[in-house]
């Protein structure tokens, strides 16, 4: 007959469950699972602490609820971490940041684009030939990236 072994966590843990415990010590963060240590990672580290968090919850440790009230964290932040370890794993969150692509009005765009305002073209036919968003464009001349030709058309009757 297999006996249960009662968890035993270090004098001074943080009950997460009754099987779950962290200890916080020299700027480390140690989880313990039943009496053994599971994982360890410094106390800044947040990708770590999201994938291990995670990894509990999936693992079926933890309720996202326990995680939440245990670290003070949003039940939404919990909600996403599991979202990206699901999807993507441990790797998730360790792969860098996925950054913008290059910017629709390039120094390049803008030199065209101010040529042809300075030709007389309306703002949202020089947007529309060079295909950028008008809204994007006229933002761009708000900000003084762009000027508008002030020159006004004289009107023939």
């Amino acid at each position: 007959m297999v006996q249960r072994q009662l968890p035993m966590f270090p004098v001074g843990s943080i009950l997460v469950t009754h099987d779950l415990a962290i200890e916080k010590r020299d700027g480390k963060i140690t989880y313990f699972y039943g009496t053994l240590p599971v994982f360890t990672h410094d106390e800044n580290d947040d990708a770590s602490f999201q994938m291990i968090t995670a990894q509990f919850y999936t693992n079926g440790y933890v309720k996202q609820m326990d995680i939440a009230r245990a670290f003070g964290v949003t039940p939404i932040s919990v909600k996403r971490a599991v979202k990206r370890y699901q999807e993507q794993g441990v790797q998730g969150f360790y792969a860098p940041k996925s950054t913008r692509g290059a910017a629709v009005l390039t120094d390049d765009v803008l030199q065209i684009a101010q040529q042809l305002l300075s030709e007389g073209q309306e703002p949202c036919d020089v947007a529309d030939q060079l295909n950028i968003k008008r809204d994007t464009f006229s933002k761009a001349i708000r900000a003084g990236r762009l000027h508008k030709n002030s020159k006004k058309k004289s009107r023939q009757h």
